[in-house]
C-alpha cells in the first residue's frame, strides 16, 4: 500500500495533501448553490502567501491546477488511463485477499443478534402494540386466584405507621418490585404525629359517671373542660346553621355528634366556628352492626401531611420555621363508644332535635354538663415510604403515579392490605407485559406504597411537599388504590373532571365480577354522573394530589353503601368483617379493582395523547360563574351600598369565556396535529398537563392554604368560597367583609384568565381582554 501511495503521488507530481478545503458561494441570481473544490496547497498559489484574494473571484479564467501541471497530451492522458487502470486491479486484489480471510475464519452469528430480529424501534408518536392486544396481555395477568397467597403475605394484626410492622411491610413491598426488575427507591421521613396517652386514656365524667375510653382523635388540644351537651347531629354546616336559627347558643358547649357524611377534621372545625369547646365523636347509630364497645381512632386535621411543618417535606435534619399548620384544632376532640353515646342521649334535657334529623334524642340543656380531659402525646416518627418504577419508552420522564396506604390502626385489612395487594399485583403484571409480552409505555409508572396515611396522608403529602417543583412538571396522574373494596352493591369514583372520560371508557371495557356484561352497565346504568360519580372529600389520600399538587387524580371504590365502610377506623378491620361484606368475594372485587386500575394507568402511558379531556371544566365553571353572578344580585337588591359600583360580573364571565376559547382551541389543535411527530404530541400533552396545575391560585399561601384549586379546593379563594361569603353579605353576617371578597373575586377571576392564557399556549395566542 505504501508503494501505491507513492506511485500516485508521483503521479500528481507533488506531496501527498493531508485535506481538501470546500468553498461554498452562493449564486445571487438565482436558489443555487456553486460548490468549488481546491487542494489545500493552491492556498499559497491563490492568495499570494497571506490566504485571502482570488480564490472569491468564481470568473477566473485559469485553468485548474492539475491541468496546469500535466497539460493535456496524449501521452500524459494516456499515463494516467494505465495508472487509474492499476489502481483498481490492486484494490481488486486486497479486498478479494482480505474478503476470504473472513470466509475462513470461526464466526459467532449464533451468538449474535441480528439487526433484522431486534425489537422494532420507535420512531414515531404512534403506538407499537395495538390496544385491544394490551388489554388482552393485562386480562392474561390477572386473576382472582393469585390474591390469596397475596393478601397472606401482606396481611398484619398492627402495622401502625412508624413501627416495626409497619417497615417489615415496606421491605416485603421493595423486596416484590425488585423481583419483577423494577427500579426501586425509598423516601424517609421524620415526622410528629400525635397518639393516646402514654399511660392509661382520655377520660370524661357525665353525671357522676366517669368513661375512659381507649380511641383517640389524633392531634387534637390537650386540657381539661367542662361544658354543656349540646346534640348536633352529624356536626355539618347546615347542622349548626338550623341549632343557630333556633337561638341555641353554642358557646363553651360540648358538641355531640355522629360519624358519616363529613371527616372527623370537618366535624371539629365546623364546631370550633361556632364557640364550642370540645367535640365527641361516636358510631352512627344506623350502624349499630359495629357492636357498643367498639373504640374509634382518626385523627382532626384539617389538612394533610405532617401539621408541624406545613407546606415543608419533614426530612430529617431540617430546619423549618417552628410554625403550626392553620388546621390544627384549638379546641379538644374525642371518640366514645356507641353505648357510652347512647347513655348520655337517654340523660339529655331540653328540646327536641329537628324533625329534619329523624332523631328522637333531646338536644342538651345548660344543666347537662360533662368534664372532658384530653392528654395526647405528641412524638416523632420515621416513615418510609417505598417505589418502584417501569421506565417509559418515548417520554420516560412523563409518569403516572400510582400508590396505596400501607398502614392501619389495627389489621387494616379493608384499609390497607386490599389496595398494598392490588399494588404489588399491578406492578407484577406490568411488569411482566413488558418484559414478555412486548409491551412499551410510553411513559413511566411510579408505584409508591405510602405509610402513615391513618394520620392523614401523611406519608403521601410530604412526598409531595418535597418534590412538588419536580413533580408540577412531570407527574401528569394519580390513581388511589386505599380502600377499593369494601362491599359490592355500589362503584364509586372520584376523581378529576379531566378524567371522567377516561373513568368512563374503562367501566365500559371492563367486566362485572357480579354479573353478565360491564362495569358501566351494572353500576353507571347509563347515567355515571350520577350512579358513578361522587365528590373527592377532603380526607381521601387523592386529595392532596389534586388540590395541594394540582395533579389529576382519581379514587375508587366497591362498596355496599354509600357511605365510608363500617369498619374503617377501628380495630375490626379483618379480612372476615370484608368477606361478611362483600359476600365472600373480596378476591373477585380485588381483580375487578386491579383492572380498572390496570385500563387506567396503561391508558395513560399507551396514548400519543393524553386521556384528559379539558373541556369538562367548561361546564363547572359555567355553573359556578352563574351561581356567583346570581347570588350578586340578591346582594344588590338587598345590600346595595356593599357592592354597587364597584363589582361587575364581567370580569369573571370573560376569564370563563376566555377558558372555553382555549380549550376549545386546544381540541382543535388536536384535530390538526400530525400525531406522528412525538414533539408535537408533546408539546400537546404539556399543555394538557398545565390545566389542573393553574387553577392552583398563585395568590394564597399552601402553608395556610394548602388546598389551593379555586373549583375543587377548600378555603375563601375557591369558587365556592366566593359563593358562601356573598350569601355572608346578604345575610349581613357580622364576619362579611365586601372589601376583601371584592380582593378574593379580583384574584379568582385572574386565576381563571391565567389558566386559559396557559392553555392557549403561545403568548400570542393569549386573550386578554378582560
Amino acid at each position: 500500500m505504501d508503494q501505491a501511495r507513492s506511485t500516485i503521488s508521483k503521479i500528481f507530481n507533488g506531496e501527498p495533501h493531508s485535506y481538501t478545503r470546500f468553498n461554498l458561494t452562493r449564486n445571487m441570481e438565482g436558489d443555487n448553490s456553486q460548490v468549488e473544490m481546491k487542494l489545500s496547497s493552491d492556498m499559497d498559489e491563490e492568495t499570494g502567501g497571506n490566504g485571502a484574494g482570488e480564490h472569491l473571484n468564481h470568473n477566473s479564467n485559469r485553468k485548474p491546477y492539475v491541468a496546469q501541471k500535466l497539460g493535456r497530451t496524449p501521452q500524459n492522458l494516456c499515463f494516467m488511463a494505465v495508472a487509474t487502470l492499476l489502481i483498481f486491479i490492486i484494490g481488486y486484489l486486497i479486498g478479494y485477499l482480505v474478503h476470504r480471510k473472513k470466509d475462513l475464519a470461526p464466526t459467532c452469528a449464533d451468538s449474535m443478534v441480528r439487526y433484522d430480529n431486534r425489537a422494532a424501534i420507535e420512531t414515531g408518536a404512534a403506538p407499537l402494540m395495538n390496544w385491544d392486544k394490551v388489554k388482552k396481555l393485562l386480562a392474561e395477568q390477572v386473576s382472582a386466584d393469585k390474591f390469596d397467597s397475596v393478601f397472606r403475605e401482606f396481611s398484619s394484626d398492627n402495622h401502625r405507621a412508624g413501627s416495626l410492622s409497619d417497615e417489615v411491610l415496606g421491605e416485603k413491598v421493595v423486596k416484590r418490585f425488585r423481583e419483577y426488575g423494577m427500579k426501586t427507591w425509598t423516601d424517609e421521613h421524620f415526622v410528629k404525629v400525635q397518639d393516646g396517652p402514654a399511660s392509661g386514656s382520655n377520660s370524661f365524667s357525665y353525671k357522676g359517671k366517669q368513661e375512659s375510653p381507649t380511641g383517640f382523635l389524633s392531634y387534637s388540644a390537650n386540657g381539661t373542660i367542662t361544658g354543656a351537651v349540646l346534640y348536633a347531629f352529624y356536626g355539618e354546616e347546615k347542622n349548626l346553621r338550623l341549632l343557630k336559627s333556633r337561638n341555641i347558643n353554642m358557646t363553651g358547649r360540648v358538641m355531640l355528634v355522629k360519624t358519616g357524611r363529613i371527616s372527623f377534621a370537618e366535624k371539629v372545625a365546623n364546631a370550633a366556628k361556632m364557640g364550642a369547646s370540645a367535640v365527641l365523636i361516636y358510631p352512627d347509630p344506623s350502624k349499630a352492626s359495629i357492636g357498643g364497645s367498639t373504640q374509634l381512632y382518626g385523627h382532626v386535621h384539617l389538612g394533610s401531611g405532617d401539621p408541624y411543618t406545613p407546606g415543608f417535606p419533614s426530612f430529617n435534619h431540617t430546619q423549618f420555621p417552628p410554625i403550626n399548620s392553620s388546621g390544627l384544632p384549638k379546641i379538644l376532640a374525642q371518640t366514645i363508644t356507641l353505648d357510652m353515646a347512647i347513655s348520655i342521649l337517654r340523660q339529655l334535657g331540653g328540646g327536641n332535635a329537628p324533625e329534619e334529623w329523624e332523631s328522637p334524642n333531646k338536644l342538651g340543656d345548660d344543666s347537662d354538663n360533662i368534664t372532658l380531659g384530653v392528654d395526647n402525646v405528641l412524638s416523632e416518627k420515621k416513615i418510609v415510604n417505598v417505589f418502584g418504577v417501569i421506565k417509559g419508552f418515548v417520554d420516560a420522564d412523563r409518569y403516572v403515579v400510582i400508590g396505596a396506604q400501607r398502614d392501619a390502626w389495627g389489621p387494616g385489612f379493608a384499609a390497607s392490605t386490599v389496595g398494598t395487594s392490588v399494588l404489588v399485583e399491578l406492578a407484577r403484571s406490568i411488569s411482566d407485559m413488558v418484559k414478555n409480552g412486548g409491551f412499551k409505555p410510553r411513559r413511566s409508572i411510579v408505584f409508591a406504597s405510602w405509610s402513615a396515611g391513618e394520620y392523614g396522608s401523611v406519608g403521601a403529602t410530604e412526598w409531595l411537599e418535597g418534590y412538588l417543583s419536580s413533580l408540577s412538571m412531570k407527574a401528569f396522574s394519580y390513581i388511589n388504590l386505599d380502600g377499593v373494596v369494601t362491599g359490592q352493591k355500589y362503584l364509586k369514583v372520584a376523581a378529576s373532571p379531566l378524567l371522567h372520560g377516561l373513568v368512563e371508557s374503562t367501566l365500559k371495557e371492563v367486566n362485572s365480577p357480579n354479573k353478565a356484561g360491564s362495569l358501566f352497565s351494572e353500576f353507571a346504568k347509563d347515567n355515571m354522573e350520577s350512579n358513578v360519580l361522587e365528590p373527592m372529600k377532603l380526607d381521601n389520600a387523592a386529595y392532596p394530589f389534586l388540590a395541594f399538587s394540582g395533579i389529576p387524580s382519581a379514587s375508587f371504590r366497591f362498596t355496599s353503601e354509600n357511605s365510608d365502610y363500617l369498619y374503617f377506623g377501628t380495630t375490626l378491620d379483618t379480612r372476615e368483617k370484608l368477606n361478611a361484606a362483600t359476600g365472600n368475594k373480596v378476591p373477585q372485587l380485588a381483580e375487578a379493582a386491579t383492572r380498572v386500575a390496570g385500563h387506567m394507568v396503561l391508558r395513560l402511558v399507551h396514548d400519543h395523547l393524553l386521556r384528559m379531556d379539558v373541556e369538562k371544566y367548561n361546564k363547572i365553571i359555567r355553573n359556578r360563574v352563574a351561581q356567583i353572578n346570581n347570588k350578586v344580585h340578591s346582594v344588590l337588591r338587598l345590600q346595595p351600598q356593599l357592592l354597587s359600583k364597584v363589582l361587575t360580573m364581567q370580569w369573571l364571565m370573560s376569564a370563563y369565556g376566555s377558558y372555553s376559547r382555549a380549550s376549545s382551541k386546544l381540541a382543535a389543535d388536536i384535530q390538526n396535529s400530525n400525531m406522528d411527530d412525538i414533539k408535537m404530541c408533546r408539546t400537546l400533552n404539556d399543555r394538557i398537563m398545565m390545566v389542573e396545575r393553574n387553577f392552583l391560585s398563585p395568590y394564597v399561601s399552601p402553608r395556610d392554604t394548602p388546598f389551593r384549586h379555586i373549583l375543587l379546593g377548600s378555603g375563601p379563594h375557591t369558587l365556592q368560597g366566593l359563593y358562601g361569603h356573598l350569601e355572608a353579605l346578604r345575610m349581613d353576617h357580622p364576619e362579611a367583609d365586601a372589601k376583601l371578597f371584592r380582593n378574593q373575586f379580583a384574584l379568582a377571576t385572574w386565576t381563571i384568565q391565567g389558566c386559559a392564557n396557559s392553555l392557549a399556549g403561545d403568548v400570542w395566542s393569549l386573550d386578554n381582554e378582560i
